[in-house]
């Protein structure tokens, strides 16, 4: 506690402290209208409401595996208390912080910031590189990095007597909460295997984190969304509560080591489900195949080569609603089968032959949107839909609907009790195509920032309900990709879109990534093999699964036996794998993917068990004709784990001989060890067991 009363986080990790605790940040800062300027980076000028809080009460436990503190800090000006829960899983290197607040006093209170996490006392910005995550459709998870001092200039504040207000800030706004940039950021200290601290925003909704200099150090400021960047203002009357979005941050000895400890965080805060160490094998009808365009005759081909392949699942993707010829986008919302595109027996005959196949039958869905040409749109009342000033919004020729509505939740209570109650339907595939921006304005509602919160957290608590109904359901998240990318919806949901590329030879640095963001047994990867690919290709774009969920696509009907035989015997690689990746750790043997780079690679590490590393080649011939390297070497300085070992190799993908190869190189003392991989042709691809022994 600092001496003017407030509290202070001062140190994570076991770490000295900070030699001035004054210097530290209050464990809240948050805005008020009449308390304090709007928010622009923690400045802390001592005119905001969070520096009045102080500290009334605390208490800590143990509860299901979670260590807990509880702070309760007051104002006792205008009666606002903040509970700020710190939690930690037992074990892990990982703070996860959020925050209530209660008015307690007499006259409502209008919030327009307050933090979800903040920290000061990290390293001084000269020995830090900041790492970001560019996360645009069809090119995501493409983390850079540059040293933090490029973006918060040094003031030489020790001679002025004050810090910098500059500071980098990252902002996610509108209703794809990861379109821009991933909710997540990294700091790395300097010399290789410094320390690291990743963070990440728990927001459906928008989000900001900012970087900049106190006290010669470096302060981590997380927030859900805020007055200034998303329009969000909530007004507390005497009695009312509202808690912000989570705020994460993971500690490790590299960023490779902060990133595990993030992956099994994430696995201690997700609904728990069956899927999530099953693994199974989906096939989807959509990517580079039928496009949207299911029909009974085209189906049916392709399910039988689905089975024969080893699929456990198949969904029909877009489409199979359509009955119009003028087109289904902005007439979606009935969710009610074609009767052109399924003649005999309807898509209920289809959905049989999945089963008779032995295969889970799934279905795509886009449940928020509503066509304007939709019966639903004139069904459903004007209140059920978001709105400003009364009017209702469109966007790209679709309504939205608001969640928080009963009527609302009704319509697609009924659409789900008929396509997984009635119709056996075990997976849904639940897109979103739309971006609405900054949100909604209904009855009640002070800004659209809060609308668009509060109908994010509702249509996850619908989700939640939906998989209390129907506890074997699978649901897949997806947002044209990865634009629904967060935390929020990655702990209700069982999988997750990683992108909707289409070109084989540009997914790998998303496929490898995405572990960064989406433990693996949820990072959904395409595989689309086609029959017009050559052996090489085939095996590539299979392979960029092998670590993640297969998400099986392709016209496999039209395939050869021999064809047919590789997808095969990759379906069959992954399932003999997949029980490990359940518990796996990422790690990247050449650091994280750059978009253009040749060679790309990702590994796994199972505890008490192997590794594994996937290892892509890209291109072709260098400029001027000459050959590029064949051979790669993967150091041992990413791979520490197998230091002082002797390993044993061995290639389970692609199955065919002569793709390449791969060494242990190195005596097992640690010093020179690692991986040497040869693909001497392009694109290749393998995928190496690493068993080590004592």
């Amino acid at each position: 506690m600092a001496s003017d009363g407030t509290l202070r986080l001062v140190r994570l990790g076991g770490g000295p402290a900070p030699g001035d605790l004054e210097a530290a940040l209050p464990l809240v800062e948050l805005t008020a209208l009449g308390h304090g300027s709007g928010w622009s980076g923690p400045r802390f000028t001592g005119t905001a409401l969070g520096t009045r809080l102080r500290h009334r009460g605390h208490r800590s436990g143990t509860r299901a595996g979670w260590e807990w503190l509880m702070v309760e800090l007051h104002d006792p000006l205008t009666g606002l208390t903040a509970s700020v829960e710190l939690s930690s899983p037992t074990g892990l290197p990982v703070l996860r912080s959020r925050v209530r607040l209660r008015n307690d006093g007499t006259e409502p209170l209008v919030v327009q910031s307050v933090s979800s996490l903040l920290l000061s006392g990290l390293p001084a910005p000269d020995t830090l590189d900041v790492h970001r995550a560019r996360n645009d459709w069809l090119a995501e998870c493409r983390w850079y990095a540059e040293p933090l001092r490029a973006a918060v200039a040094d003031i030489n504040a020790g001679a002025h007597q004050h810090d910098s207000r500059a500071a980098l800030c990252l902002v996610g706004r509108g209703s794809w909460p990861t379109d821009g940039h991933l909710p997540m950021g990294a700091l790395t200290e300097r010399g290789g295997a410094g320390r690291a601290w990743v963070w990440q925003v728990e927001s459906p909704a928008g989000w900001r984190w900012d970087l900049g200099e106190r006290a010669h150090g470096t302060y981590l400021a997380l927030n859900g969304p805020t007055d200034a960047e998303h329009q969000w203002r909530v007004r507390l009357t005497p009695g009312e509560e509202f808690t912000t979005v989570p705020g994460v941050l993971a500690l490790g000895s590299g960023l490779d080591a902060a990133l595990a400890a993030l992956t099994s965080y994430r696995r201690a805060v997700r609904r728990p489900h069956p899927d999530h160490t099953t693994l199974p094998v989906v096939f989807n009808d959509y990517m580079n195949t039928l496009m949207g365009d299911p029909t009974t005759e085209k189906l049916l081909p392709l399910i039988d080569a689905a089975a024969e392949a080893g699929a456990e699942y198949f969904c029909i993707d877009s489409g199979w609603y359509d009955d119009d010829t003028r087109g289904w986008w902005d007439s979606v919302g009935e969710w009610l089968p074609s009767a052109r595109r399924f003649p005999d027996g309807g898509i209920v005959a289809v959905l049989d032959r999945i089963r008779e196949r032995g295969m889970v039958p799934g279905l795509w869905l886009e449940p928020e949107v509503v066509g304007v040409r939709s019966p639903v749109a004139a069904a459903l009342p004007p209140e059920a839909f978001f709105q400003r000033d009364a009017v209702r919004l469109t966007e790209q020729g679709r309504h939205q609907l608001d969640l928080r509505h009963p009527a609302a939740r009704a319509h697609l209570d009924k659409t789900v009790d008929r396509i997984v109650g009635d119709w056996g339907v075990g997976y849904l595939k639940l897109d979103y195509n739309i971006v609405v921006s900054p949100g909604t304005q209904a009855p009640g509602d002070l800004a659209p920032g809060a609308g668009l919160l509060g109908h994010a957290r509702a249509y996850l608590e619908w989700l939640s309900e939906v998989l209390d109904r129907y506890p074997g359901l699978v649901i897949e998240n997806c947002a044209s990709g990865g634009m629904r990318m967060d935390g929020a919806s990655l702990a209700v949901t069982q999988l997750q879109s990683t992108s909707d590329q289409q070109d084989p030879l540009r997914y790998p640095p998303i496929a490898a990534a995405a572990p960064s963001a989406v433990p693996p047994e949820q990072s959904a990867v395409w595989a689309y093999p086609q029959p017009e690919f050559d052996d090489d290709l085939i095996a590539f774009t299979l392979g960029g699964a092998l670590l993640g969920r297969i998400h099986l696509s392709g016209h496999l009907d039209r395939m050869s036996q021999r064809q047919l035989g590789l997808v095969r015997d990759a379906v069959a690689t992954y399932k003999a794998i997949r029980g490990g990746l359940a518990r796996a750790e990422p790690f990247w043997p050449l650091g994280l993917p750059g978009w253009t780079d040749e060679w790309v690679a990702l590994g796994m590490r199972v505890p008490d068990g192997p590794s594994y590393v996937l290892v892509w080649r890209r291109g072709g011939e260098a400029e001027g004709g000459t050959s590029r390297r064949t051979e790669l070497r993967l150091g041992i300085g990413r791979m520490g784990h197998l230091a002082a070992r002797e390993v044993r190799t061995e290639i389970l993908h692609p199955s065919a001989p002569g793709a390449g190869s791969a060494v242990w190189d190195g005596d097992g003392d640690g010093d020179g060890d690692g991986l040497r991989v040869s693909l001497p042709r392009t694109p290749g691809v393998l995928l190496v067991r690493l068993t080590s022994g004592a």
